[in-house]
């Protein structure tokens, strides 16, 4: 069955919401919400298709919110439909970030169509992973080569999962798919919870995420990831082998052997101590990170600190 596509819906009027239930509810998943402050948790960990937002024009506080969700790096792909009273007038588009609005008086005839307009064209327009509605590729290279651009001071964090090929051969891709949703949600939510604004978390593919912080978070983030990541992942093994503490499974080769469970390395670069001009050589400095922190056994994570010990050395 296809999984629907999910609506918020936020409004305090009963009749609004009862109409936008009934003429959607055949064919969205719809979750309704009284005020946008009270829909952020769910629009943070769920990551829905559209929301639906009813505006009144005194209502500064909704829009302020509004516009800082749709300023976000990783939320402001979410496509705002606004529903206005017919007598509103909007005199500054630009203080407004809504991608298409209805008068209430048009919902009955023209919402189905609207609602199906403004999620297909923000599939067009904006490239996210469809597994874990993460901003994909294209996203990545533009947010890590603005940074640049501007010459802004941050942290790369490039993560991957080990042992994660063994598991998809033992368990199937449906149970991996949840591995990868888990721990995009985890990289998700940590990083938020640690810098809420200024951040950015993509995932690359595959088992590949990559997150974006201000320098002093960077420590704390990957290992709050790391030790997190430890406690949840050995439920996603049935019983006996998370008894056994390992799965049976085979190599690259096709060799039957043992693996231990899912780990996660994480490399991380930085422009701290010297200049990157192409997004390219940061993101292959923490390549180089994380496949340092592969070698070093288990999940775990690496800073490139060569520049810090030249400078330190220099100074002595």
């Amino acid at each position: 069955m296809t999984n629907l596509k999910t609506i918020i819906v936020i409004s305090k009027d009963v009749v609004l919401t009862s109409i936008v239930d009934r003429l959607l509810k055949d064919s969205y998943t719809i979750v309704d919400f009284s005020t946008i402050q009270s829909s952020l948790d769910y629009i943070y960990s769920s990551s829905p298709d559209l929301m639906i937002i009813d505006i009144s024009p005194d209502d500064v506080f909704a829009v302020t919110l509004l516009n800082e969700i749709k300023s976000d790096p990783i939320f402001g792909r979410l496509p705002v439909l606004a529903v206005f009273d017919d007598q509103f007038v909007v005199y500054d588009w630009d203080s407004m970030l809504i991608d298409d609005y209805l008068r209430k008086s048009c919902l009955e005839v023209e919402l189905i169509a609207t609602v199906g307009l403004c999620i297909h064209r923000a599939e067009r327009m904006v490239e996210v992973n469809p597994l874990t509605r993460l901003p994909g590729n294209i996203a990545i290279i533009k947010q890590i080569q603005k940074r640049l651009d501007n010459n802004e001071v941050f942290a790369l964090a490039y993560a991957d999962l080990d042992y994660f090929k063994p598991y998809n051969d033992r368990y199937g891709f449906s149970r991996g798919d949840e591995v990868l949703k888990m721990i995009g949600r985890l990289i998700l939510n940590t990083v938020r919870q640690n810098q809420a604004h200024g951040s950015f978390v993509g995932h690359i593919g595959g088992d590949d995420f990559v997150f974006i912080m201000d320098m002093e978070y960077i420590e704390k983030t990957a290992g709050e990831i790391i030790d997190n990541f430890n406690k949840i992942i050995p439920t996603f093994y049935d019983y006996d082998d998370r008894a056994r503490g390992f799965i049976e499974s085979v190599d690259r080769e096709g060799n039957k052997r043992t693996f231990p469970f899912i780990g996660i390395s994480i490399g991380v670069a930085h422009n701290r101590f010297r200049k990157f001009s192409h997004y390219g050589e940061i993101a292959e400095v923490a390549s180089e990170m994380k496949k340092y922190a592969k070698c070093a056994g288990g999940s775990c994570f690496k800073i490139d600190k060569r520049h810090i010990e030249s400078v330190n050395q220099r100074a002595l």
